[in-house]
């Protein structure tokens, strides 16, 4: 089971061999849950490119991390019934590494790069004329008597994930005909992911256990997935048979998850704001400090979710407790360590 000192295990932004290998593939858009404008408009490109019997256009799917976009990328796979490459930007360090790739992909096959943003200059070059013209310019030799051939490719679709637009290169970025942002999911989404997972699982839900479990999973498919999972845990080894509300509340209470979906990390960094600095301003490198966690964990895995929430606020000057959420978070803190917390707000 999972320790609940440690509550960034269950919202690591990368993906788990647990959740490869224990999560509900969907094989469809209609067992894709959520995303649905998303979906619709991709029904009409992928129909189109199978009625034309052409390669889809290039596509570049961005949000925030574990909403979706692999999974997504492999159901595009399966409606348009071609096989596809999954990569990942950091480990193609060389040139030669996304030319090798390039080369095995079939005609009309997808190359999914995840993290595309990360992609190396000299690696990122070798795809404008690969998405362009398919084809790649490739050197042999050394010097004097170097030369360059063009090596054909067959005509593909490149999909593209990233959290971070802002560090695409507008060359690359225009080179995608198709640019679709995933966004949170909603409370009812949620629930209907924690359904599909359980029946995939084999696992008895009550209705109201699934919309529990999704209100407290942050908007993220991952999270909720991995919430399901630890409640499983929770009620196998308490010998429930069946999950419902009360068992998931006592799941939850002990993996360190409150009623609006905060664990021990969040409750930490907004208590030392509002104790050591009288709810901010307060940079990120001290409250890294403070909380034991790096600031990248801070940034992209704690603040997110504080700021939908409406708890937190990022000002030049530093993160601030928001003010209207001030007497809130002291009730609510002081609930969650009635005797530290009385003498932090006495």
């Amino acid at each position: 089971m999972m320790n609940v000192s440690d509550p960034v295990d269950l919202l690591h932004l990368q993906e788990s061999a647990e959740d490869k290998s224990f999560s509900f593939q969907p094989n469809s858009f209609d067992d894709y849950l959520g995303q649905r404008v998303i979906k619709e408009k991709l029904k009409v490109y992928v129909q189109a490119a199978k009625m034309r019997n052409e390669p889809l256009d290039h596509l570049l799917l961005f949000g925030p991390p574990g909403l979706g976009k692999t999974t997504l990328a492999r159901v595009m796979a399966k409606e348009l019934g071609v096989s596809i490459k999954i990569t990942s930007a950091p480990i193609l360090e060389r040139s030669g590494d996304l030319v090798a790739i390039l080369s095995s992909v079939g005609p009309s096959e997808i190359l999914f790069i995840d993290e595309i943003h990360r992609l190396p200059k000299n690696v990122e070059e070798i795809l404008y004329s690969a998405m362009e013209q398919f084809c790649v310019d490739v050197i042999i030799g050394q010097g004097a008597g170097a030369k360059s051939i063009r090596l054909p490719l067959n005509p593909f679709t490149m999909i593209g994930a990233t959290t971070k637009t802002s560090l695409i290169s507008a060359p690359l970025q225009t080179r995608f005909g198709i640019i679709e942002r995933l966004d949170f999911y909603d409370s009812d989404e949620l629930a209907q992911i924690v359904d599909q997972n359980a029946q995939f699982l084999g696992m008895p839900i009550a209705p109201q256990a699934a919309v529990c479990i999704g209100a407290r999973a942050r908007g993220t498919p991952r999270i909720v997935k991995r919430i399901l999972r630890r409640v499983r845990d929770y009620a196998q080894v308490h010998n429930y048979t069946e999950i419902d509300v009360p068992v998931v509340n006592a799941a939850l209470t002990f993996l360190g998850i409150d009623e609006d979906g905060l664990n021990k990390l969040d409750r930490d960094l907004l208590m030392h704001i509002i104790k050591d600095f009288n709810g901010g301003p307060v940079g990120i490198e001290t409250l890294a400090a403070l909380t034991g966690e790096d600031r990248e964990t801070l940034e992209d895995v704690v603040e997110p979710f504080l700021l939908r929430m409406g708890l937190l606020q990022k000002t030049p000057r530093g993160r601030v407790v928001a003010p209207r959420k001030m007497a809130y978070l002291k009730k609510k803190l002081s609930l969650v360590d009635p005797i530290e917390q009385h003498a932090i707000f006495d």
